[in-house]
């Protein structure tokens, strides 16, 4: 049995792993073009789900991967692929994942990008497995010109799958907004998990005054700060888009070990307990917010007792210090509340009405408090986009 090498302990986690997955399949983010599928297809490039490895299955075509891997290239050049980010925006890093490829890694990539205005029709992929592109793809995908576009990331050399070292963390410097990359693989191999973190950018000028918004969506630009817990599914999931698929794609902590060992509850079924979680995010505008929901769909035995949410302004500097200093309550004089202590029921949609918040101003930011642990699926904020006065919190991008 051959050994494997040795590559070091694996990287301390950036920062830039709490923004946003805008190329996940599941805020939309599509392969449009790859060079080769013949293992394993570029679209599991964009799967949520972790890796997996299934000993002993074999396709017709070779080993069955969960990735993208391309034949041993025995012509000239290399393999590349097209994504389109399923929410355009400013890109802060990758996470290149090799998971399970070990001795079939790709051994060095590079990453362009590009902010294409319209959007080009590509042939159907349907199913790519044992494939290569034709000459009608490469003839579609000439227009984009992609070979010109800008790199985010010059050639740089890939770790192997094994779990030490299999996360591959780039930092991107670029703050402009991109819509698509290209993933270049030199010469050939294989790639688990491409994801693209960062925050959604949206054009806010065709927006009226009266253009109702849901402004803690993902795809309006709003993004996670801070968090106490999330052991079980990150916070982050509360803006994604549409319902959860499962209970794994919500916020869910551990259960606090500070329960007291007989809950009681007040008349309005409130549990009197010490405890509470809690996660921050920015609005992807300010606005102001006449009606909210709270999902607990998929969280049947495991939905809080009670939520709160507060809010406050902050300017860039403050949301950089209070990021830096964790969220520190010292440091949290701001908040005012906008939904008082509320009683959840276990998967359902609370739709909560203006007449029940306590707030109607501008706002930034808000805190999103549980009680005493649990999950939530989603959360949607409705309101108004509105401006502050002498505001500089759009151009302001956290690393």
């Amino acid at each position: 049995m051959t050994a494997r090498r040795e590559h070091g302990v694996q990287k301390s986690v950036p920062e830039f792993v709490q923004m946003n997955n805008l190329a996940c399949k599941t805020v939309g983010g599509k392969v449009l073009f790859a060079t080769d599928d013949w293992f394993a297809a570029a679209e599991n490039l964009l799967k949520k789900c972790d890796p997996e490895f299934k000993t002993g299955l074999f396709t017709e075509y070779g080993k069955w991967m969960d990735g993208w891997e391309t034949r041993r290239k025995r012509i000239p050049g290399h393999d590349w692929c097209i994504i389109e980010l399923g929410i355009p925006g400013i890109i802060l890093g990758f996470d290149i994942d090799t998971h399970f490829y070990t001795g079939n890694y790709a051994p060095r990539i590079s990453v362009q990008a590009a902010s294409l205005q319209e959007k080009t029709a590509f042939p159907p992929r349907g199913e790519r497995l044992g494939s290569a592109a034709s000459d009608k793809d490469f003839k579609a995908v000439e227009q984009l010109h992609s070979e010109k576009w800008d790199y985010l990331l010059e050639m740089t050399e890939l770790k192997p799958g094994y779990a030490d070292c299999c996360h591959n963390y780039f930092q991107v410097s670029s703050r402009e907004r991109w819509t698509h990359i290209r993933l270049n693989i030199y010469p050939d191999g294989g790639i688990a998990r491409l994801k693209v973190y960062g925050i959604g950018q949206r054009d806010w000028s065709s927006c009226g005054p009266n253009d109702l918004e849901d402004l803690l969506s993902m795809a309006n630009g709003s993004v996670c700060l801070g968090f106490s817990d999330a052991h079980y599914g990150h916070p982050r999931n509360l803006i994604g888009l549409g319902r959860a698929a499962d209970m794994g794609d919500g916020w869910e902590t551990a259960r606090r070990l500070d329960r007291p060992p007989i809950l009681k509850a007040d008349r309005n079924g409130i549990l009197q307990i010490p405890g509470n979680e809690w996660t921050v995010f920015r609005l992807g505008h300010p606005g102001l917010i006449t009606h909210l929901e709270i999902d607990t769909n998929h969280f049947k035995g495991n939905a809080p007792n009670s939520c709160k949410i507060e809010c406050c302004v902050l300017t860039p500097k403050e949301e950089e210090e209070n990021v830096r200093e964790k969220w520190d309550v010292n440091l949290n004089y701001k908040w005012k509340t906008l939904l008082p202590v509320t009683q959840l029921l276990p998967h359902k949609r609370h739709f909560i009405d203006g007449t029940s918040l306590s707030l109607q101003e501008v706002i930034t930011h808000v805190k999103i408090t549980i009680a005493p642990d649990g999950g939530i699926s989603r959360i949607r904020l409705w309101g108004f986009p509105r401006k502050l006065p002498g505001d500089n919190l759009l151009k302001k991008i956290p690393v």
